[in-house]
């Protein structure tokens, strides 16, 4: 049978695999000289082999790793504020700055062993040193990091060897940056869409939100005269975070998408109510009320979790989606052979 014996209404004998439509033109009619052509299949959708994703799933739990990199974040940047509110003579400020670094470093180190399964695999991770691995590098950077927090908050409260507490407190301070952002690293130097498109950017939505959430615990646990530096930190950091978020969203294109649906969505505009909120809060009362700190501080600890895990479900939603991987692949081809001229020479 030829193409021609083909019923008008029918498909007997044809190959629809070849001659319909496929792509963003299924189920539409191609315009002609007052004849349309119906598609014969349906709108593509994005899949792979054997039904199985283009990407694996993240196995990480969410409470475990969303956690740790909150905890870790807090953490850092809790050393850094301990360490200004030593040097403007701020002892109550420094001594829950300490705190909180040694109790979150300790927390955060829970959690992410709880999610390795066994403490041998965490003591694993230091018997090389792989500058190309995040994971390791950031295994030798809270071995070292957590020791040192753990002395300042020792020397505090004891009152005694303040010379050891002193040192200690500098090198945890030193450290206390790359503590806070290390954990943006390991996330964009996986191959999940959502979390390695924004690479550029995401460091600095951590590093703010590091700060706003050193600067709640400060609020809610030193007394009003001594929060001066927490409450400058609060709002420098709010600034950092959204404003960071707002440019790499723009910047990502298609793989800003499940930030924007679903859960995550809730969870990062919950997010960013906090932060903002706290932040004016702490900025217009937190100097006269030790309540309304208290309750700033909590916002702003609270956004910056809710920010963590909204990341976290973001990332996991784009690696089950093909789409994330398959459309930005296509797109960077086009604009590769777009650039090429004849014979494929630029």
């Amino acid at each position: 049978m030829t193409g021609s014996d083909a019923p008008r209404d029918g498909a007997e004998g044809a190959r629809p695999g070849r001659e319909a439509l496929t792509g963003a033109r299924a189920g539409r009619r191609r315009r002609g000289r007052g004849r349309g052509e119906q598609a014969m299949v349906p709108d593509v959708e994005f899949s792979s082999y054997y039904g199985k994703p283009v990407l694996n799933r993240p196995t990480w739990k969410a409470l475990d790793i969303a956690g740790y990199l909150y905890l870790g974040g807090l953490a850092g940047a809790s050393s850094l504020l301990a360490a200004g509110a030593d040097a403007t003579a701020r002892p109550a400020l420094a001594r829950t700055a300490k705190l909180g670094a040694a109790g979150a470093v300790s927390l955060s180190l829970v959690a992410l062993v709880h999610d390795l399964g066994r403490p041998a695999r965490f003591l694993n991770m230091l018997r090389v040193v792989k500058p190309t691995s995040p994971m390791n590098l950031g295994s030798w950077l809270l071995a070292g990091y957590a020791p040192l927090t753990m002395a300042a908050a020792a020397a505090d409260v004891a009152g005694r060897y303040r010379a050891v507490g002193a040192a200690a407190t500098a090198g945890a301070a030193a450290l206390g940056p790359a503590v806070a952002t290390y954990t943006a690293v390991l996330l964009s130097d996986t191959a999940v869409p959502s979390w390695h498109e924004g690479h550029r950017e995401l460091p600095f939505v951590f590093a703010g939100s590091a700060a706003t959430a050193a600067a709640g615990l400060a609020l809610a646990g030193a007394p009003t005269g001594q929060t001066g530096p927490a409450r400058r930190a609060a709002v420098l950091g709010t600034a950092l975070e959204l404003g960071a978020f707002r440019v790499m969203k723009r910047r990502m294109g298609l793989a800003a998408e499940p930030y924007g649906t679903g859960r995550p969505r809730t969870l990062l505009r919950a997010a960013e109510a906090l932060t903002a909120g706290g932040a004016v809060l702490a900025a217009s009362a937190g100097r006269r009320s030790r309540v309304l700190g208290a309750v700033a501080g909590t916002a702003l600890l609270a956004g910056s979790a809710v920010l963590r895990f909204g990341v976290f479900h973001a990332g996991v939603a784009s690696a089950e989606d093909p789409k994330y991987m398959v459309v930005p692949q296509r797109e960077r081809l086009r604009a590769r052979s777009g650039a090429q001229g004849p014979g494929g020479a630029p």
